[in-house]
This record gives C-alpha cells, structure tokens and sequence, in this order.
C-alpha cells in the first residue's frame, strides 16, 4: 500500500526525533531524511542535515533505527541533491565523495533508496553533458547496487535562476532523457524519484509520464497564464509558475495516483512543500505539511 510522508528539508529547525514527533502526530508513514553536510546551505531547501552521515557507525545507526521504530515512522529514503556534473570537477568531487556516505549510511540504517540530482553543465547541451554524465554515474550506480541501494533521481530541472540558465542544473528532466539514462546505465537500481509538479510547467502531460518508481514526492505547482503570456516560455520558469502544496496548483491528484495504482507502485509517495506562502513561520510549515495530508489522504485506501 501507498505510505504517505514528506520531505525533512521543511523543517530544518527541528532534530530528526522532534521530526518524527510530528510525523507520527499528523499521520504520516515515513519521512525523506535530508542529509547534506552540515555548513552553509547552497541554495533554498538545500544544506538540512537531518542526518549527519559523515562518520556515522552501526551504533550510530542503531540508535535511529530504533528511535524511529518506537516513533512508528519509517525512513523512506535518505536525500541529497547537488550537482555532480558541475564544471568544476574538483566541486563535482565533493559531492561526489558525500553521495558515497550518504549510500554508506543507507545501508548501515537499511534504508533502501538514496534520493538525488543526476546534475548537468547548465552551459553545455544534453549531447554534450552525455559523456561526463556516464564517466560519472557509471561507477556510482554500481557503488549503490554493490551495497544493495536504489538510486532514484528526481526529475527537477533545476532551470529556475539566471545562474542555472539555459540548460539547468538537472539533466533527468523528461522522458526521453529518463529512457536514454536507463538504456545507457541498465540497473535495477537506477531509478527515479518523481515529482509531478516539474510536468506542470514543462507541458507535458504527468500521467503518461509515469513509468516505475522506486520513489515519489508530492508537490504541486500553478502556472500563472498572464506572466506567461508576457514573459514567454523561455524565461526562467519562476516568471511564470509558482510551487504550491497539493491541490493548490494543476497536477491532477485522482489521475496521478489512479495511474499509480495501476502501475503497481506501493512505495511512499512524500510531500516536498515549497511553497512561499507558508514558509513564514514553523508554526506554517508545519501547518502546511498537515493540509497537504488531509488533501492527498482521500486518494489512498484505508
């Protein structure tokens, strides 16, 4: 059965135990840890260490396990999305090395999905990216698989700020991209971890979209038809769409999990909100992750 949860990066100012807490209080099943190392965040979202992976033990790794359990909320992945095809290969390296702890530390909790960014050169075009992505990703896939670990990639262009122009910082961004990954790199755990809300404002219609999952967050978004018509499509895409919870925006939630249901998927489906008009206190977000529960509890079985 489909396991509702959400992303931990929303509340960065509560420990994972206090996070669990309020999973366990609202309804939900499991969480999306947010494990980045810990220091000055690169972007919004980003830089939440939920779990600090670098030295983490079996001990160490004990203890969460079993807090969670007595919480009555499982782990359904553990998240960290940078940009490993970044120009500068030694920055590329860095991410690269903490990717590594964070399937090491999969494995130690045995959770078994490690959620990410196949990254891109935003300068560069996809043919251009392709060999850098397979010099890359080749041997980290095989690193996860070693240890029993699914990758899944989320399908977020990354295509949102002037620095991110033209090509955006996520190379997994459609279907025919996801089709060509996975015939390149054939590995059954290599998959994606998709979120409807980036079909929105790329026009392309979610349902058909869906392929199989290992993993999939739930996350809306509203594309403002004025702003469009006076920007165009090819501004930076937040000229004209806006994140939303869900059932705030244009993914249509009964198709999404209908399409689900008929896949076969019955993993966890997490709520990653960004949403700017809840972001204004904790007391919002966590608000926010409650609404979004209650909406997207009518589609799932009892």
């Amino acid at each position: 059965m489909i396991k509702l949860g959400f992303v931990t990066a929303i509340l960065p100012d509560l420990s994972l135990e206090e996070v669990a807490d309020y999973a366990a209080e609202t309804g939900y099943a499991c969480v999306e840890v947010m494990c980045w190392p810990k220091g000055k965040a690169e972007r919004r979202y980003a830089g939440v260490t939920h779990i600090d992976v670098t030295g983490l033990d079996k001990g160490g790794a004990r203890d969460i396990a079993q807090m969670m359990e007595d919480k009555g909320v499982a782990i359904s992945g553990l998240g960290y999305y940078p940009n490993p095809l970044v120009a500068d290969h030694g920055e590329a390296q860095v991410y690269i090395d903490h990717l590594h702890r964070v399937i090491d530390a999969a494995a130690l909790l045995e959770v078994p999905v490690v959620n990410t960014f196949i990254g891109r050169d935003p300068k560069k075009s996809v043919e251009e990216n392709w060999p850098r992505f397979l010099e890359v990703w080749r041997p980290l896939i095989q690193y996860a698989d070693d240890r029993g670990i699914q990758v899944c990639i989320e399908n977020c262009p990354m295509l949102f700020t002037d620095d991110e122009w033209p090509g955006g910082k996520n190379l997994a961004t459609t279907p025919a991209i996801w089709r060509r990954m996975f015939e390149d790199i054939p590995n059954s755990n290599f998959g994606l971890n998709f979120d409807p809300s980036h079909m929105v404002w790329q026009f392309i219609d979610c349902p058909r979209a869906i392929r199989e999952f290992f993993h999939a967050h739930a996350k809306d978004a509203r594309v403002d038809q004025d702003r469009l018509d006076d920007y165009g499509i090819l501004a930076t895409p937040l000229k004209y769409h806006t994140p939303k919870l869900p059932g705030l925006g244009e993914v249509n939630w009964g198709r999404f999990f209908s399409v689900l249901a008929d896949t076969g998927y019955d993993g966890p489906v997490c709520v990653e909100v960004e949403d700017r008009a809840y972001e204004g206190s904790l007391e919002a977000r966590k608000a926010s992750l409650a609404q979004s529960y209650r909406y997207l509890r009518q589609f799932l079985h009892a």
